[in-house]
């Protein structure tokens, strides 16, 4: 109902348009019907810091909605108010980011539902902001800074191994936020496009790197079958 609620509001200031407004109505209904059905599943309600995710999320829907409204050429497209709003949307969403976890802690409320749904959070804000930025002058290569974290769950069908369970790593989610800031000022265009490409390909770079030590990591501690009697 909130994300629902931000896109009826956006729609009617700065001027939303059709997409935009289809988008975040479609946000809300699979919001909705996936994270109730996790909820059902875990057998669980929310705590303070699924709390703080759920207002990000919210945050997620209204740069869903105005990312399709410049997509479709809408107000969001151009400089000005649109654009400044899908800016402090998707700031205010990555600044609270710090804020879910420590909350959890701090509660002792720490759940794996938490940590999936805030893991979900910020994997569909980086897609939306990296298409954003696909559309503009940097080009269509940032889109794989959104695509990586699909890609590799994707893998992950294939490859049962790369479903194991990752220890907890600083590098990965100082990663995550340098890809959310370098997105962020891509939106707001206050880089010449030769800057942004270079920023974009550097954040594009880290990522990789954390990927890919990930990767290894799995692959050296994945289980192999025993051979059968034959070989």
């Amino acid at each position: 109902m909130a994300v629902a609620g931000s896109a009826a509001a956006l729609w009617a200031w700065p001027g939303l348009g059709p997409a935009g407004g289809a988008a975040g109505a479609g946000y809300a209904l699979v919001l909705w019907l996936t994270l109730g059905a996790a909820l059902r599943r875990a057998g669980g309600t929310f705590g303070p810091a699924d709390v703080v995710t759920l207002v990000r999320a919210v945050l997620v829907g209204g740069v869903a909605a105005l990312v399709a409204d410049a997509l479709a050429g809408g107000l969001a497209a151009e400089p000005g108010g649109a654009r400044w709003v899908l800016v402090a949307l998707a700031a205010s969403a990555l600044a609270l980011d710090a804020l879910d976890g420590r909350v959890a802690r701090c509660t002792r409320t720490e759940s794996p539902l938490g940590a999936r749904f805030d893991m979900e959070v910020d994997s569909v804000l980086l897609l939306l902001l990296s298409a954003d930025a696909a559309a503009g002058p940097t080009g269509p290569w940032v889109l794989a800074i959104g695509a990586m974290r699909y890609v590799f769950a994707g893998a992950g069908r294939a490859l049962p191994w790369l479903r194991a369970p990752l220890p907890h790593s600083t590098a990965r989610k100082a990663v995550a936020a340098v890809q959310g800031v370098v997105l962020v000022v891509l939106a707001a265009g206050v880089l010449p496009p030769p800057a942004g490409a270079a920023a974009a390909g550097a954040a594009l770079a880290l990522l990789c790197w954390s990927f890919g030590r990930d990767v290894v990591w799995l692959w050296r501690r994945r289980t192999v079958r025993p051979e059968g009697p034959t070989g």
